[in-house]
This record gives structure tokens, sequence and C-alpha cells, in this order.
């Protein structure tokens, strides 16, 4: 590194990936420093330099430089082998060490796991470090291929295998192999071929108890009253198998949220408060990704008056941020997000988060918001509260007199949706002058279209909309 360089270093002050220190005296600092960049993203430092900037030099002697390499080496764990160099700045000598960004993460200074938090260096908690440690050996240790202790073959549901077989068949257009049961869940990965041992995947995907095995491997999902967690309207804890979690939690957001309905001119227009593909898009993906090895955490979907939450334990995968989040494509549940696949469940790799945004602005809300905290990744859908009817489009408009509906029964269409009101066929009559028979053929072809209900019976019968 010249000398220019070491200026420009100097002049920018200490950040994320420079850190200054003062003497070489303050090596165990220094070593825990280094133990911080070579768990990020690497960086330098510059001994000899006070937090002001102010170069102050250092004197180094004939064997101060190895001993100080030496230190490092004996005091790190695996070794860090950092670049060192003597400069002279302004005719001040100074030490400047050099760490890569390096492999084989997570790196120890003096027993303990460092990190870099913008121009400090913190301690690690015993999770990150152990969550560091699982991605270094992600490929061994990958969840989903591990093995599910106390389960055999006899846990496995042949319904569900034969379920997932035939979608797959139709979806991707493969044959249905047509071998026995036990060399067929070998051949999918469900169980080894060693001991026919089931894989974590396999009991989530095809178990007959999944929960029973990976109890937080369920859906928690909740309506709330107004915009905060204080009421409960509905909630449920889905269990069962992985692709059963993602179909029951859709029809809870569905059944959770609104569709508004309104009679202009000689059309119903029907318009739903959120695009229901990009809800079921963020719940494919939390089933798919999220960090199964966060044992104390379930997804979570929550639906609040004005928007909704779906929250999935465990941050992103190393080399995915929210800057390149779209069109990132790094598998944490490589099996589970195949078998997803090969369902449909999943269209195309790296094109959910582009997908959830294109859903959401065609249906015009804003697009998801993103964030990540320590343990969860959490993606937010905001609805349109009571601008709800803002959102209808031609495609959401249904022509009425194309479905043979005459002038009365549009009229009275327009009565019981848009003022709500109830109709008997005592009030239909008077309102149209028309006979008894008219009136009940009009009614029942609205009721058979699935435009109005039946309420009551006999002389208390009424009609009202469908929709809420």
């Amino acid at each position: 590194m010249n000398v220019l360089e070491i200026k420009r270093l100097i002049q920018t002050r200490e950040s994320e990936t420079v850190e200054f220190k003062t003497s070489p005296s303050h090596w165990k600092a220094v070593i825990e420093t280094i133990s911080a960049f070579a768990n990020t993203k690497g960086g330098i430092v510059l001994i000899g330099v006070q937090d002001n900037g102010e170069i102050r030099g250092v004197k180094v002697g004939k064997d101060s430089i190895e001993r100080f390499t030496n230190k490092i080496i004996q005091n790190t764990d695996p070794k860090i082998y950092p670049s060192i160099e003597v400069a002279k700045v302004d005719g001040k000598e100074i030490i400047v060490l050099t760490v890569k960004n390096i492999q084989n993460k997570p790196y120890l200074a003096l027993g303990k796991a460092f990190k870099r938090v913008g121009k400090s260096t913190h301690q690690m908690s015993r999770d990150e470090y152990e969550r560091m440690s699982l991605e270094k050996h992600k490929e061994e240790l990958r969840f989903d291929e591990q093995i599910c202790k106390g389960v055999t073959l006899e846990g496995i549901d042949k319904k569900r295998v034969k379920w997932y077989l035939e979608k797959r068949a139709e979806q991707r257009e493969i044959k249905i192999p047509k071998t026995s049961f036990d060399e067929m869940v070998i051949n999918l990965g469900i169980s080894t071929r060693e001991g026919n041992k089931i894989t974590n995947a396999g009991i989530m995907f095809f178990g007959k108890d999944p929960q029973k095995f990976i109890p937080y491997g369920e859906v928690k999902i909740a309506r709330f009253k107004g915009t905060s967690m204080t009421e409960f309207i509905d909630r449920k804890e889905l269990q069962g198998a992985l692709p059963e979690l993602i179909d029951e939690a859709e029809k809870f957001v569905k059944r959770n949220t609104r569709m508004a309905t309104k009679i202009v001119g000689f059309e119903q227009v029907n318009i739903t408060e959120y695009p229901y593909e990009a809800v079921r898009e963020a719940i494919t993906n939390a089933v798919c990704h999220r960090d199964y090895f966060f044992s104390g955490a379930s997804i979570r979907v929550m639906i609040f008056d004005d928007r909704i939450v779906v929250e999935s334990p465990g941050i992103l995968p190393e080399g995915v941020t929210l800057k390149n989040l779209e069109g990132s494509h790094v598998l944490r549940n490589q099996r589970i997000a195949n078998w997803l696949y090969d369902i449909g469940y999943i269209e195309k790799w790296g094109t959910g988060i582009r997908r959830m945004k294109d859903l959401m602005r065609e249906h015009g809300l804003e697009t998801p918001k993103f964030e990540e905290s320590e343990r969860f990744f959490k993606v937010t859908f905001f609805g349109p509260r009571e601008k709800i009817l803002d959102l209808i489009k031609p495609k959401n408009r249904i022509d009425l007199k194309e479905k043979g509906l005459n002038s009365r029964q549009i009229e009275a269409l327009k009565l019981m949706v848009n003022e709500k009101r109830k109709l008997t066929n005592r009030e239909y009559r008077k309102l149209f002058n028309v006979s008894k028979p008219t009136a009940t053929r009009d009614l029942t072809q609205l009721v058979k279209e699935n435009l109005i209900r039946e309420i009551g019976k006999g002389r208390g019968l009424s009609y009202m909309r469908v929709l809420e």
C-alpha cells in the first residue's frame, strides 16, 4: 500500500473496514479487531495513528514485526496471517495490517469471536457464533438433509407421496416412476439408502405428523383487531406437511381479509383487499427458506386492519442482503425448495421478490417492505384500508347484462350491494310493480348466479348481498 492510499484512509477516518491504533502495545485490541475483520468483510489496521487521525508513528525494531506476527498467529483460531508492512508517512513510521475477506469463518481471538459493527469491534453473541459455525459447515450440516431422530418409514404418509408424484407429473411433465414405495422414498431423498433413515425434509414434507418431531415447523397465523397485537379476532396454529401449511395459510388470509363489491352502471365490480398471490408467495418463501436450525420460533403471519406481516425465523443467507435480495438465488433448504418447485409452489428460481412487488403494484398498492432484524426476516404488505374501492380496475368488472339480468334485477342489486339493504319478495314487487311469480323468478336467478343469498324461511324470507 503506497503513501497516498494510506493518507486517503486516514482522511476518511475509522469505519467498518478501517481501524486506528496508537501503539503495538495494544496488541490484544489489535488482535480482536483482526478477528472482527476476518469475520466480516476484511479490513485494515493502521498502528501509529490516533483516533482523530493524527499520525504519531511507532518505533519499529529489528524483530518487532516478526514478534507481532507471531502474537497474531498464536492468539487466533483458525490462525490468521495478515499482510504486515511498515510505511513512512510524513516522516513517521506506521504499521499497516491488512486482513482479507477470508473463508473458514468464524475466527477466534484470545478464545473469543468478534464482529465489526460500524467503526467498533464487538464480541459476538453465542447465537451469532453458532450460526456462523453452521454456515461454515452448511453442506454437511444442512438441516433438511440431516436425519430426523426417532422417525421410521412408518412415519411417512403414502398418500402424500402419491399426491406429490401426481402433482409433479402434472406440473413438470414427468412420468410417475414405476418402482416400489421403499425405493421411491430413497430416490426422492425422503430416506437414506443406508438403513432407511428419514431426513428432516422428508418428515416435514411427507410425514404423517411432522410437528411431533419438529414442533416449531408450524405456521402461527392470526387476525388482530385494529393495527396492534393486543386483541385477537381469529387465530390458528397450522400443522401438517409443508404444502398443507401454505394452502391453509392462504385460506386463512382469504377468510380474514375483505372483498369489496359495488354496482356501477350495469356492471358488478369486485376487488380483494390484497393480491392473494403475493401474500402466498411470501408464505411459501418463509416455509421454503426459513432457518430450521432456529428451533425456538415458528413462522408467523399477522393480519391487521392496515397490513399483513409475514415473519420468518432466521436472517438472510450469506451473500444475500436487502440490497441484492431481488434476483438472488441462494437455497438454505435445497431439498425442500426442489420439492416445492416440482409441484409448482415455486415457479422460477430468484423471481419471488419481483413477483410480490409486481403483484402489489398491479393491484394498486405500494410495494412490500422487506426488513431484516437480528434474528428474523419480515415482509410487510400495506393494505388500502378504507380506500379499497379505489383499487377497482376493468378486469374486476362483471357485465351484468351479459349474465342476462334485466334492469329490475340490476337496480335491486344496487340497493343490496351499494346501500346494504335487505329485500323481501313483497318489497321487490312493490318497488318494480311486478307480479309475485315475476319477483320470485328474478330473485331466484340472482341467487343462482351467486349475486345474492337467502336469509330466513317462509314469511321471514329476505334477500341480501353475498359479499361483505
